[in-house]
């Protein structure tokens, strides 16, 4: 049998090395820009202090990692300040009033009220949020893609006079694009699996097995 010429070992080398550490790469490629994203807008809450403390080259670099830490620190303890002052009435009504002040403010009321619908669509609280996965015949009646359920179209279930569920079909690898359909309730398959299976499952292009299914297949 011929043995490999030396380029085809290297070539078979480098996918082998490239195969293994690509998840790593670009898990911390992602952490990194997370951990950036978030110390840009936390260090703005450290305006009351003047930059030739917290930043380096007499306050025109980038700020000392452990201001950035302070800074972070502070936004958690602002968070969970607003959190507790939403749990009791006075804080509620403090909340409600500067909700409507926003959504009478010109042109931010449109990004405000869009970011806050989102936000609670996806609140795990929310009746609008992903309740389960089921399997719909996407985009042509010979094909089937995995939806979320978002709840009923009461719209369509008046005029159809049946059931009508509105589903969200994300793109694969990037889930937070998709498609919203509304489909009869009787036209959807439900999965027996949960909704962060469902998420793995299209973010690993199909590659990752749900839990519920593995245990059954083996």
């Amino acid at each position: 049998m011929q043995k490999p010429s030396p380029f085809n070992r290297y070539r078979a080398d480098f996918f082998a090395g490239f195969a293994v550490l690509l998840p790593a790469v670009v898990s911390v490629a992602l952490l990194v820009w997370i951990s950036r994203t978030v110390a840009n807008i936390t260090d703005t809450l450290l305006f009351f202090l003047p930059t030739q403390l917290t930043h380096s080259e007499a306050g025109n670099g980038p700020p000392y990692w452990y201001f950035s830490l302070l800074a972070f620190v502070f936004a958690v303890l602002l968070t969970c300040l607003a959190g507790r002052l939403a749990r009791n009435y006075f804080g509620r009504k403090i909340f409600q009033w500067a909700d409507q002040a926003l959504l009478h403010v010109p042109l931010l009321n449109k990004i405000y009220s869009t970011v806050k619908q989102v936000n609670q669509a996806f609140s795990p609280s929310s009746k609008s949020s992903f309740s389960r996965v089921v399997l719909v015949r996407f985009p042509h009646p010979n094909s089937h893609a995995i939806g979320f359920v978002t709840g009923e179209d009461q719209f369509l279930t008046q005029i159809l006079k049946k059931p009508v569920l509105t589903v969200f079909i994300p793109t694969t690898p990037n889930p937070t694009s998709g498609f919203l359909v509304s489909v009869p309730e009787e036209e959807t398959t439900k999965l027996e699996i949960s909704v962060p299976d469902g998420i793995k499952y299209l973010i690993s292009l199909g590659s990752i097995t749900p839990e519920t299914l593995h245990s059954r297949l083996r």
